[in-house]
């Protein structure tokens, strides 16, 4: 048992006594091991061997175990000291703490020593400077004052806590009467010398009111804005009497000398008082913020008063004199006094660079002070200037309640502007083909954006609320009026009577020319107001971003001018339609005249017909004249090949359909011409172009899937009609339409009978395969057509063997 539970220990204690290897190395350069008991590998077996490494060294074992036993006794001995040393350090540990104790006594009586005697020299500066302070008061040595006040309310401030104590509080009531007292003093000094009754004073600036300034500072901020209060009402007194309503320079053609008379007012301020008040009172600030004040309430009765006397041109006379004194005021101070929060300072700028009445800032009847004005060093420090301009509206405000009479003037203007663009148009006519203004934008388009900038800059300046939002309906009137009196009034009228041609006819070019509807000067004027209308687009979205940025956020949603937009899109589409039409029914004769050919008398397959001709003729004429005159609008170019493409491949299909009977040669000359149009109509949108460029994927797309559709129908038309079955699965495999009016077409093309056209419309029925479930029923199939390139290798094929017959 013993064995056992020592064997236990010994497992305990080594796991007790495993180090790290990081910590059993940092042990070892410390402590460098030399005994191989000590080292962490230690094995028992190895140093047994090492100490009888042969049989006769055993004769020592006796030696060996009795210095074993030695080593292990001097080892308990070491560790019995290092215990008893340990219990003598609990002793020791309590003396010094007690020690502690006594120091820490002594630095509290230190402390409190300290404070009491901090507290005795305060007491006896707070009561000596109590009696300096009233006997000073009573004296008005405001200049002693204000240093002594303020050293006496620091003082008292660490009385706080004591003012249970009779003395103490006695003291600080005191205190509070002498600053009553000199409160009551300063304002009374201030009333004699600048007395609020008429308008002369008797006093002026003197050291004695500079010191009591110093004083107001540290008294009850009541007293400082009292003092401000009645100074600045003092000062402009003479305003009020000068500019009263029933006064002839109080109407707005004399508003220059409003602001004449407080440039000099201010100015002599700066020569007389200027030293007498504190830097931090901004006083010349305060007193122009209280003439802006005082001059917008006046302005605002004068105006309500003679409301039928305002008209348009002295209504901005007087804002403009009023906006440039405004951003007089923002480069000469810093705005800190709007707020009523001393310190605080606010950005300022000038006026907006594109404020139209800053062009006529020369005029004003006071701008020859203002370059003195500018040198006077103001009270309050300039600031850089900034995005914003605090004194904006400061005194302009009043006027927007009358700025109805402005928005009803540019009504008026605009109204004219656009006659006149009227009847410059009537009066110029449209542009001339071959010239610069052929195909470009019409002049008065820009001159009324123009217009509208100008406009928009100057409402802006006047207000950015509701007049903003009357300024836009305004301009969204117009625009209707200029897209409809301008653009669309103006586009030529389409021509229905295009005459008939024949075949003889077709073979005479000059026939041929005079088939077009438009002039060549008619297409350059739709190409220049189709151009109109895409820079109106573009610099109508323009402006209702910029009238967003004007007017105020709360009315940003009521700023639209979407349908405007779409107005001029309509324009747009209107002009592309007119296009495509003229050259569409440029066609429509020689397809007439492709219709009415006797197909089936057809003997040998020729060059291309004469009605291929005609088409080609009118598209290398109108095609060069459109595409140069939309060289800077190429996307609505590529909408008119893409227009004109939809139209004239469905129509000449038609009338494919219209062709019958044909024969199997004249189906083979039908399919010549119809590859000839597919070439023309790949190559339109370059079409006698020194520029070759790819035309867009989407336009061949068009015209592939169109034109192939129609060699499809002239291949079934030249197949035999025997064995039926197969025809009509050949059918179904090239055209891949199940629509029995259109197999019925290509019945008729072939020229077969009723009774055979019934069996083979109901074998077509049969043959047609399953519409998938879930199929709306239509007449297009599902299965796959043959691809448009493995088409073409076809149509090559039989190009290589019309030419073999020829």
């Amino acid at each position: 048992m013993m064995e056992e539970e020592e064997f236990e220990f010994a497992e305990d204690l080594d796991a007790i006594l495993h180090l790290s290897p990081q910590v059993q190395l940092a042990i070892e350069q410390v402590f460098p091991i030399q005994d191989p008991l000590d080292k962490e590998d230690f094995n028992a077996v190895e140093y047994i061997n090492t100490l009888f490494p042969t049989e006769q060294s055993l004769a020592n074992i006796d030696d060996v175990v009795n210095k074993i036993r030695l080593k292990i006794r001097r080892l308990d001995d070491d560790i019995r000291t290092v215990v008893r040393g340990q219990t003598n350090v609990g002793q020791d540990g309590q003396q010094v703490k007690e020690i502690t104790r006594d120091i820490k006594q002594l630095d509290h009586a230190k402390r409190h020593l300290t404070t009491s005697i901090t507290t005795l020299n305060h007491l006896h500066m707070l009561a000596g400077g109590v009696d300096s302070l009233e006997a000073m008061t009573r004296k008005r040595q405001y200049g002693e004052v204000a240093n002594l006040l303020q050293g006496v309310v620091n003082v008292l401030e660490h009385f706080h806590k004591y003012m249970g104590i009779p003395q103490i509080r006695q003291l600080s009531e005191r205190v509070k009467a002498a600053q009553s007292e000199l409160g009551t003093q300063i304002l009374a000094d201030f009333e004699e010398a600048f007395p609020s009754q008429g308008s002369k004073r008797p006093g002026g600036p003197s050291n004695v009111l500079r010191d009591a300034c110093l004083v107001a500072n540290v008294l009850d901020p009541r007293i400082k804005q009292e003092i401000i209060k009645k100074f600045i009402r003092q000062h402009l007194s003479e305003y009020l009497v000068l500019f009263q309503e029933n006064q002839d320079v109080a109407w707005l053609d004399k508003i220059d000398r409003r602001y004449a008379w407080i440039k000099r007012q201010l100015l002599d301020y700066e020569e007389k008082y200027g030293r007498m008040f504190p830097d931090e009172w901004c006083m010349t600030e305060r007193i122009a913020v209280e003439f802006c004040h005082i001059t917008k309430v006046e302005l605002a009765k004068v105006m309500r008063t003679r409301a039928k006397e305002i008209e348009v041109k002295l209504l901005l006379f007087a804002i403009q004199r009023t906006t440039n004194f405004e951003g007089l005021l923002s480069k000469r101070f810093t705005g800190c006094t709007l707020t009523d929060i001393p310190g605080k300072k606010r950005p300022e700028s000038p006026l907006d660079p594109t404020n139209p009445f800053l062009d006529e800032s020369g005029e004003d009847v006071g701008a020859e002070k203002d370059e003195e004005f500018a040198k006077v060093v103001c009270a309050c420090p300039r600031k850089p200037k900034a995005p914003d301009n605090p004194f904006h509206g400061i005194i302009s405000k009043c006027f927007e309640p009358h700025l109805y009479v402005y928005i009803e003037s540019q009504d008026r203007n605009l109204g004219e502007l656009i006659d006149r663009f009227v009847a410059d148009f009537r009066a110029q006519g449209p542009p001339k083909a071959g010239t610069e203004e052929g195909g470009a934008v019409l002049p008065s388009c820009a001159d009324l954006f123009v217009y509208y900038k100008k406009c928009m800059v100057q409402c802006s300046q006047l207000s950015t609320g509701e007049p903003m939002i009357a300024l836009t309906t305004i301009f969204q009137k117009f625009l209707r009026e200029y897209a409809w009196k301008i653009l669309s009034g103006n586009l030529p009228k389409s021509n229905s009577n295009s005459g008939g041609l024949t075949i003889t006819s077709l073979l005479k070019e000059k026939e041929v020319c005079e088939a077009a509807k438009f002039t060549v000067d008619e297409l350059c004027l739709i190409c220049s107001i189709l151009s109109t209308a895409e820079y109106c687009l573009a610099t109508t979205q323009q402006l209702e971003e910029k009238l967003k940025e004007k007017v105020d956020k709360v009315l940003v949603e009521r700023i639209n001018l979407t349908g405007e937009m779409d107005t001029f899109s309509t324009v747009i589409s209107n002009s592309i339609q007119l296009l495509v039409q003229d050259l569409d029914a440029a066609c429509d004769p020689a397809l007439n005249a492709m219709s009415k050919m006797p197909w089936q008398n057809v003997e040998h397959v020729g060059d291309q017909s004469p009605y291929v001709t005609s088409i080609i003729m009118h598209i290398k004429q109108n095609v060069p004249i459109i595409r140069d005159n939309l060289a800077s609008t190429r996307k609505y170019f590529t909408q008119f090949c893409i227009k004109f493409t939809n139209s004239f491949v469905p129509k000449f299909i038609n009338h494919l359909f219209r062709c019958k009977p044909i024969s199997m040669v004249g189906a083979e000359q039908l399919l010549l011409d119809t590859h000839s149009l597919k070439t023309v109509l790949l190559d339109l949108p370059s079409i006698g172009s020194q520029v070759l460029r790819k035309a867009p994927a989407s336009y061949t797309k068009i015209v592939v899937k169109g034109m192939t559709r129609a060699e499809m129908i002239l291949k079934v038309v030249m197949a035999p009609h025997e064995p039926p079955v197969v025809f009509v699965d050949n059918y179904i495999k090239l055209l891949a339409d199940g629509n029995p009016e259109t197999f019925q077409k290509v019945l008729d093309m072939k020229g077969l009978k009723r009774s055979e056209q019934s069996s083979m419309l109901e074998l077509f029925r049969q043959r047609l395969p399953t519409p998938p479930s879930g199929a709306d029923g239509g007449t297009s199939l599902s299965f796959s057509a043959p691809t448009p390139e493995q088409e073409s290798s076809r149509i090559r094929k039989l190009e290589k063997l019309i030419k073999k017959r020829l």
